[in-house]
């Protein structure tokens, strides 16, 4: 029953996000040329909610779903890996004009062609794991 509640959410997500026009390649060509506030608009929004989120539950001590408390480490210093990794993000999602977070409802809404981001997400997430200790964190 877990999985169904997780289930809807993920489909109530995915319709929220196609019709806010998230999942469009030309949106995002819009954003990376800077001719469209859309998608920062969008972008904006989740940091803010994210931040108002997680302020919330460090200030109410709220707990998960199996009421265990919800512990959310502090960030380290340091600024090189993440303008790296963000670079590296950035240049993925305008080069396959899909953020990873879509894959799936694109798929699901019948572009077959998504296969092949999917892929790459698969075996980029394999890579990781194969360089993980070589890796700065």
């Amino acid at each position: 029953m877990k999985l169904l509640k997780y289930l809807l959410v993920g489909f109530f997500f995915g319709i929220v996000l196609t019709k806010a026009e998230a999942v469009s390649w030309y949106r995002i060509y819009e954003m990376f040329h800077f001719q469209s506030f859309h998608m920062f608009g969008i972008i904006g929004v989740a940091i803010f909610t994210g931040v108002i989120g997680i302020q919330i539950i460090k200030k109410k001590n709220i707990k998960d779903i199996d009421g265990n408390p919800i512990y959310i480490q502090d960030k380290e210093k340091g600024n090189a890996r993440y303008w790296i990794g963000g670079t590296l993000f950035g240049l993925g999602w305008a080069l396959v004009g899909a953020c990873p977070g879509p894959i799936f409802i694109l798929l699901g809404a019948g572009f077959m062609s998504v296969g092949l981001i999917l892929i790459g997400a698969i075996f980029g997430t394999f890579l990781y794991g194969v360089f993980k200790e070589k890796l700065p964190h």
